[in-house]
């Protein structure tokens, strides 16, 4: 935990410091914007690689269907085929996941950056080129206050987790695919429901990040489904 700490919580933080102090008016709320798109620019050729693969797996699924119906009386012809069918169609079933797991660190010392700076909790963190900022200003914009759970904001990351779901779920038409149905209806619905849930309870300042870094992700969810077309 020490090692997390010094290798990415800590430089985070200095970095959100360090971009506070730069902003005119010292508003935390734009630093957090700030700092957020920093860093999906950092992760973007990790998302972009998770993202694509994610959408070739989709466009896949009917014909892995088939496979499943044709050998689902011989799972082990039904597996057989499976990984011959990756092997053609150069697909790595576990490249939209692998990338997604390298930046939970990272984005859970985002959250914990976040919300020490909200909270003012910076002494004996900054470097020494990073002047301390004495008391934090957690008011974005001048009157949404971060420090605090605001409904507005939660609401709004609510919205922009359904929005990405419905861009990222595949549409999906035959009988044979219920059980897909079923699980896209519960990320479409359920999920934005839940961050709703949870960020209600956050501080306004985490919100905000979620908002940022979701709408971030759907202008590059956007832009692999404008430049790859079908394969």
């Amino acid at each position: 935990m020490e090692i997390f700490h010094l290798i990415l919580i800590k430089p985070l933080l200095n970095l959100l410091i360090l971009v506070y102090n730069f902003l005119p008016g010292s508003d935390m709320g734009l630093a957090i914007i700030a700092v957020t798109i920093f860093v999906r620019i950092i992760l973007f050729p990790s998302f972009q690689k998770s993202l694509r693969a994610q959408k070739e797996l989709t466009e896949l699924q009917p014909k892995l269907e088939e496979i499943k119906e044709k050998y689902k009386d011989d799972k082990e012809a039904q597996t057989k085929a499976t990984l011959e069918f990756y092997k053609t169609n150069k697909i790595n079933p576990f490249s939209s996941c692998l990338p997604l797991l390298i930046q939970l660190p990272l984005l859970l010392a985002l959250y914990t950056v976040f919300r020490s700076g909200l909270a003012g909790q910076i002494a004996g963190e900054l470097y020494s080129f990073v002047a301390n900022p004495g008391v934090i200003n957690t008011k974005f914009l001048g009157f949404l206050e971060l420090s605090a759970p605001s409904l507005v904001l939660a609401l709004l990351a609510g919205v922009s987790q359904f929005s990405q779901s419905k861009l990222m779920v595949p549409k999906t038409k035959t009988a044979k695919d219920k059980t897909a149905n079923m699980m896209n209806l519960q990320l479409t619905y359920f999920m934005p429901i839940i961050t709703v849930i949870i960020a209600r309870r956050l501080p306004a300042g985490l919100s905000l990040y979620w908002i940022t870094t979701t709408l971030f992700a759907i202008g590059q969810q956007w832009y692999i489904m404008r430049r790859h077309g079908p394969r």
